[in-house]
């Protein structure tokens, strides 16, 4: 098993590098650009980066939506909807989760999931593909750790990564031994492939929001 307490702002570039963190942090992700899916196709995700996106889908259906449509209602109530700050608050509130609700339902119907844990054979076993965790080494001889999950599940903090991001795609079919090129905006970087596994891959669960609707729901309105 691989040690990933690592700072994940310098993942990817030796120490010295002048590459700014914003620059280095699209070698870990890929923003989807406007009407485009996160993923083309199948959105592959492992079960726990599933299990999430389904808990706030439920959150948001069953107690988020409800509990602002609450508050709409009630602030409807009050008189004069337009300088309502509750009632337009909430209308924008809504129209906000819809959207993430939108979103969530297309995410999960697409989903593929795929267990890093699950026995592999040949070429597979050996090479990164998605759920692996890949140890690399930069010019520098600078080791990192990442793993390679889903668009839905990147998370800096515990050095995951997505793989379609421009680093993921570089570590793409490579083994232990192989040099990869990876682009950036900032420059090129070249990176030996030290090791590659498939362990298990512990995505942050759903949280529900501190202040969201249904966790202040009792509590006096905005005035």
């Amino acid at each position: 098993m691989f040690s990933t307490g690592v700072d994940p702002r310098s993942l990817g570039r030796p120490p010295d590098s002048p590459w700014k963190d914003d620059e280095m942090r699209k070698g870990f992700t890929r923003k989807p650009k406007a009407g485009e899916p996160a993923t083309p196709g199948k959105n592959y995700i492992t079960r726990s980066g599933l299990q999430r996106l389904k808990d706030e889908h439920r959150f948001l259906l069953t107690r988020e939506r409800p509990a602002v449509t609450e508050v709409v209602a009630w602030a409807a109530s009050n008189g004069d909807r337009s300088e309502n700050a509750d009632y337009q608050y909430g209308k924008r509130r809504l129209r906000q989760i819809d959207g993430r609700i939108r979103f969530l339902t297309k995410r999960i119907e697409a989903a593929e999931v795929v267990d890093p844990e699950a026995p592999r054979a040949g070429q597979a076993a050996t090479r990164a593909f998605f759920g692996a965790t890949v140890r690399y080494a930069n010019a520098a001889g600078v080791s990192r750790v990442v793993s390679i999950v889903g668009t839905d599940e990147v998370d800096l903090n515990r050095n995951h990564i997505s793989w379609v991001s421009p680093l993921g795609r570089a570590l793409m079919k490579s083994a232990a031994g192989d040099s990869v090129v990876l682009q950036l905006p900032g420059g090129t970087e070249y990176l030996t492939v030290l090791e590659v596994c498939y362990e298990r891959i512990s995505v942050e669960p759903f949280r529900e929001p501190p202040g969201s609707e249904a966790s202040a729901k009792g509590l006096p309105r905005r005035r």
